[in-house]
């Protein structure tokens, strides 16, 4: 079993350093050890930032005979741990971050950030009709893209260009060969204005040399991965959706086209001379 990295996410000890039992020494602190406790002082008594979700980090550890996420529910859940306590405040997230050595996460491990009543399973009961953008990029600057992703997801940019009756799920980084995969998951994989503006709002807001080039992302539907099982109990939900994409294809290939006139194309068509 491999070692989770270390995680931190309350109750993180303020006094990080013990003042000398020296008596020979003086004690009275130095102006940049006061500006440092002034610092400290006034950091603690900041009042939490709320974020608008809770939010709970997960650790997937892969087993060795399992395929990449074949699952069937209980068996996959056995290779997810939750990590630490809730996150529930901008400070909470910068203690989980700052202490999360994402370097040392392991071949084939993952570590996911996901809304509270979410969990990083494609055949999740609130995930089975959704999606997920994935962009590779180098392992050199990983772990700084994926601090711009969560801040998106926490941030709540990543869901104000979703679709209407759309939600984010949570996001993920995931370890490879040479590179990371952060994915951002969401509810409804069949509405384009959300593909899109996923896409348009991580492109806006990376700086431009952690932006993925593009063929180093893609979207996929959660029922298109070739490990995705869907439990009987849920088929009826993944039916019913097929079948709405599948009218509203028929609707948009049955509608008559429009033909513009060379009149209308003409703003003076038609008009005094």
């Amino acid at each position: 079993m491999s070692r989770l990295p270390s995680l931190f996410t309350r109750n993180l000890p303020s006094n990080l350093s013990q003042s000398s039992s020296d008596p020979n020494l003086d004690n009275i602190a130095s102006p940049a050890e006061q500006r440092d406790d002034a610092k400290r002082n006034f950091l603690k008594a900041m009042r939490p930032l709320p974020t608008q979700h809770y939010w709970n980090v997960y650790f997937d550890r892969q087993a060795k005979d399992q395929p990449p996420k074949s699952t069937d529910g209980a068996e996959y859940k056995a290779e997810l741990e939750q990590l630490g306590t809730q996150i529930e405040s901008v400070q909470d997230f910068w203690r989980y971050n700052n202490n999360t050595p994402v370097d040392q996460i392991k071949m084939r491990e993952s570590i996911y950030l996901f809304k509270a009543g979410f969990k990083p399973i494609w055949e999740d009961r609130r995930n089975i009709n959704g999606g997920s953008w994935t962009f590779r990029v180098p392992k050199s600057i990983g772990p700084d893209v994926w601090t711009h992703v969560q801040l998106l997801a926490i941030g709540e940019q990543l869901q104000e260009v979703l679709e209407e009756g759309d939600q984010i799920c949570g996001v993920g980084l995931s370890v490879r060969f040479n590179s990371h995969l952060i994915s951002i998951w969401h509810r409804e994989s069949d509405k384009k204005k959300s593909v899109d503006g996923i896409l348009q709002c991580v492109l806006e807001n990376l700086p431009a040399e952690l932006r993925p080039k593009p063929d180093n992302y893609f979207y996929k539907k959660h029922s298109d991965h070739a490990g995705f099982k869907a439990p009987p109990e849920l088929q009826a939900v993944l039916d019913s959706q097929k079948a709405r994409e599948a009218a509203a294809a028929k609707a948009a290939a049955e509608a008559p086209q429009v033909q513009v006139s060379d009149a209308a194309e003409d703003p003076t068509a038609g008009g005094e001379p």
